[in-house]
């Protein structure tokens, strides 16, 4: 059977069902249904994507894409013996692209029974040592018909084997031999692909890319996993030719010759590369964001357009990314978009519907998750949420989707507190919070008929997290509190 469940905003409304039907309030503001998957299926889900007339595809780390049809709930095989397929794309309903393991591979149905009999090599130039955690992520589409996809580098907490795919350099691999490596081409870079098959290295300095997606101006974003060289999660901007922190994949760099980089100081490193657009703070947003999508067109989502939602594998929650260019810099802020309500740990992948429903897949393929497949169905009753947010030269403007109760304002300061940290750039596993303080709200302002609040903070520094949490603000009608209180902006530019 499929299961619903259906958040409610405002604590007045309560959930009501009987023998599995759920009744559907105007006060409903989305529902989570989750889509039974066939009898025996390993339902760790490694990819999504939609065929033009809304039948959902789905690949699995045990090998096999899977068609579902809404309508009659019914799935069928249209592929199997794939190898651990992180990424798929459509391009019609007898043809697709899968990125395995080792390849990026066109599977493809020529004699119209419903089942692919062709599996084509479209590219496997890439290097691999028999390392576990050589994932490979996308591929991803530009305007331009180019394609995108990301080489997970090599984990020192897993071996080699003794036959490599590609040209070795040993000055990948620290001479500790404990953090992640790159001894083979390109472990740890964002690959293009030309509609010519050509193959360009497009990016290096990735750890763990769990997450490509691109935005309606055409900027690729890519997400990255806490660990050595990496203090939070990042949320990067992604541009041809940069260094994005991970110093494992330099000597794949043209041209290198700075010899072992893990033999560099974290100073000259730090100067080298390019910095995260948005940092998610780790135990406070999310410890292992995955797949960015973004909110285009969607009447259910007005107050949201054109931000991005993001997956998180460690806790029953999806961000959602709030972005702006500062001085030709693009920089934002994370919150919380849908913080548990039913929904199940390890989002990793993420596609929205032609319908405008959301749909999450779920994994736990030897990380912290759940299996199988959700779907979000939006009623268009918007949230009393942070709507968007902007640097000012001393603090932040934020916008809301509904009006402040302007009666309870004088409450305001106090519902207000702000922290700023950053966290350090090192080897070691991951950061701590560092260069912590509290900040005093020296001003605040509300206009635009209550739906704009400014706080002045007094002078903003560059490279820091300020972290503002809103508590007991209500909407007009005092029927709600804000559906989530904390956004985290991360400032690469002041003004």
């Amino acid at each position: 059977m499929r299961t619903a469940i259906t958040y409610f905003l405002g604590a007045s409304i309560a959930l009501a069902a009987c023998q599995g039907d759920v009744l559907v309030s105007e006060g409903a503001s989305f529902q989570i249904d989750t889509i039974e998957t066939p009898p025996g299926l390993t339902a760790e889900v490694a990819a999504l994507d939609f065929l033009a007339d809304g039948r959902l595809v789905a690949a699995f780390m045990r090998g096999e894409v899977m068609i579902y049809e809404p309508d009659t709930k019914e799935w069928r095989v249209f592929a199997t013996g794939l190898h651990e397929p992180l990424g798929l794309k459509v391009i019609n309903d007898r043809e697709m692209l899968v990125m395995q393991l080792p390849e990026l591979t066109r599977i493809k149905d020529t004699d119209g029974d419903g089942k692919a009999d062709m599996y084509e090599t479209v590219y496997d130039g890439f290097g691999m040592t028999g390392n576990y955690h050589e994932f490979t992520y996308g591929p991803v589409e530009d305007s331009d018909g180019n394609l995108y996809f990301a080489l997970n580098s090599s984990s020192a907490g897993g071996g080699i084997s003794a036959e490599l795919r590609g040209d070795t350099l040993m000055d990948g691999k620290s001479r500790e031999g404990k953090p992640m490596f790159s001894i083979v081409p390109y472990r740890g870079w964002v690959m293009k692909m030309k509609k010519n098959g050509e193959i360009l290295p497009f990016a290096s300095g990735f750890r763990s890319p769990n997450g490509l997606g691109f935005d309606a101006k055409g900027r690729l974003f890519v997400t990255d996993n806490q660990g050595d060289w990496v203090g939070s999660s990042p949320l990067h901007y992604v541009q041809e030719g940069k260094f994005y922190g991970h110093p494992a994949s330099l000597v794949w760099t043209k041209g290198w010759n700075r010899g072992n980089p893990f033999e560099l100081n974290a100073d000259t490193l730090n100067a080298m590369r390019e910095k995260p657009a948005v940092i998610f703070p780790h135990n406070v947003i999310a410890n292992s964001p995955t797949q960015p999508v973004q909110i285009r067109h969607n009447k259910m989502l007005k107050p949201f357009e054109g931000q991005f939602i993001v997956g998180e594998m460690n806790q029953e929650r999806l961000v959602r990314i709030m972005l702006e260019d500062v001085n030709g810099v693009v920089q934002g802020a994370v919150t919380p978009f849908i913080d548990g309500q039913g929904l199940r740990k390890g989002n990793n992948r993420l596609v929205f519907a032609p319908d405008g429903s959301l749909w999450v897949g779920q994994s736990d393929h030897g990380w912290l998750g759940d299996r199988g497949i959700q779907r979000i169905s939006f009623t268009g009753k918007t949230p009393f949420d942070v709507a968007d947010i902007h640097l000012l030269k001393n603090g932040f403007e934020m916008y809301f989707t509904q009006p402040i109760d302007l009666g309870d304002s004088i409450n305001i300061a106090k519902a207000i507190r702000v922290r700023r940290y950053n966290y350090l750039y090192h080897q070691k596993y991951g950061s701590p919070e560092v260069n912590l303080k509290q900040m005093s709200v020296h001003e605040w302002k509300i206009s635009n008929r209550g739906k704009r609040l400014q706080i002045d903070l007094g002078e903003m520094e560059k490279d820091y997290l300020y972290e503002i949490t809103l508590d007991s603000v209500f909407n007009k009608q005092r029927t709600d509190t804000l559906l989530n209180k904390l956004v985290v902006y991360t400032v690469k530019e002041t003004l």
